[in-house]
C-alpha cells in the first residue's frame, strides 16, 4: 500500500518514512504544503499523513483543496494543534482521523492500518480467500494455517490483491501502489514478483489463487470463472 507523508520537520518526516517502509509500505514525502498538494494531486495514495503547520500552504488549506479536487485518499492529520476547535475544523474539512503530537509510532501504525481497511471497505483486519488468511495488523499471510515466507514487497502485493479480492487488478494499479515515485518501475517487475508469490502460494500442489487475465491483469480468488 502507498502512503504520502507531508511534514516539514525533517527529523520527524524521515523517521516516519523509515518506519512506514520498514512495515512494508511504499512511501513518498513532502516538506511543505505546496509540494504535498502536488504529490497528492498527481498520484494515488491509500493514506496521507498530513501536518497542519506547514510552510507555503498550511495543512488546513491542503486538506480543503484535496477534498475540493475530489481526492478520496484517507487523510490522517498529525499535528501539535490539539484544541477542540482545530480538531473540529480538520474533521469538518474532510480529515478521516486526527492524531496529536507527541504520539507513539505503534498508535500511528494502527491508525494507518484502520484507514487502509476503511479505504477498501474491510471490516476485519484479517482477509480470507479460500484457505489463504492475510492478517493486515500483524502483516502475516498463512495458507492452510502455515505461515508464508514472503518478502515485504511480496506481502505488499498480496495484501493489495486481497483488498481487491475477486476483482481484476491491472499491472499499473499494482505498480502504483507498491513503488515510491523515485523507484524504477520496470515493465516486467510485477510479473516477476507474481511468479515468486505464486510459487510460495502453490507449494506442494495447492490450488491456484492468483489468476492471470490476459491483457488485463491479475485476480486473487478461490474460485475464478
Amino acid at each position: 500500500m502507498r502512503v504520502l507523508v507531508i511534514e516539514d520537520y525533517d527529523r520527524l518526516r524521515n523517521s516516519l518514512v523509515r518506519g512506514l517502509r520498514e512495515n512494508g509500505y511504499a512511501v513518498d514525502q513532502a516538506a511543505d504544503g505546496e509540494e504535498g498538494l502536488a504529490f497528492a494531486s498527481s498520484s494515488p495514495y491509500d493514506v496521507i499523513v498530513l501536518d497542519l503547520m506547514l510552510p507555503r500552504r498550511d495543512g488546513f488549506e491542503v486538506l480543503k483543496e484535496l477534498r475540493k479536487q475530489g481526492i478520496t485518499s484517507r487523510i490522517l492529520v498529525l499535528t501539535a494543534r490539539e484544541t477542540v476547535r482545530d480538531r473540529v475544523r480538520g474533521l469538518d474539512l474532510g480529515a478521516d482521523d486526527y492524531l496529536t503530537k507527541p504520539f507513539s509510532f505503534e498508535e500511528l501504525m494502527a491508525r494507518v492500518r484502520s484507514l487502509q481497511r476503511r479505504a477498501y471497505q474491510q471490516v476485519s483486519a484479517v482477509i480470507h480467500v479460500g484457505d489463504l488468511e492475510i492478517d493486515t495488523a500483524a502483516r502475516v499471510a498463512r495458507r492452510a494455517g502455515e505461515p508464508l515466507d514472503l518478502t515485504a514487497r511480496e506481502y505488499g502485493i498480496l495484501e493489495f490483491l486481497a483488498a481487491r479480492k475477486g476483482e481484476v487488478v491491472t499491472r499499473e494499479e499494482i505498480s502504483s501502489r507498491i513503488y515510491d515515485l523515485g523507484m524504477d518501475r520496470n515493465s516486467n517487475v510485477v510479473d516477476v514478483y507474481m511468479g515468486y508469490i505464486r510459487k510460495k502460494l502453490e507449494r506442494d500442489g495447492r490450488p491456484r489463487l492468483i489468476h492471470t487475465r490476459r491483457g488485463l491483469g491479475y485476480m486473487l480468488a478461490a474460485d475464478a470463472p
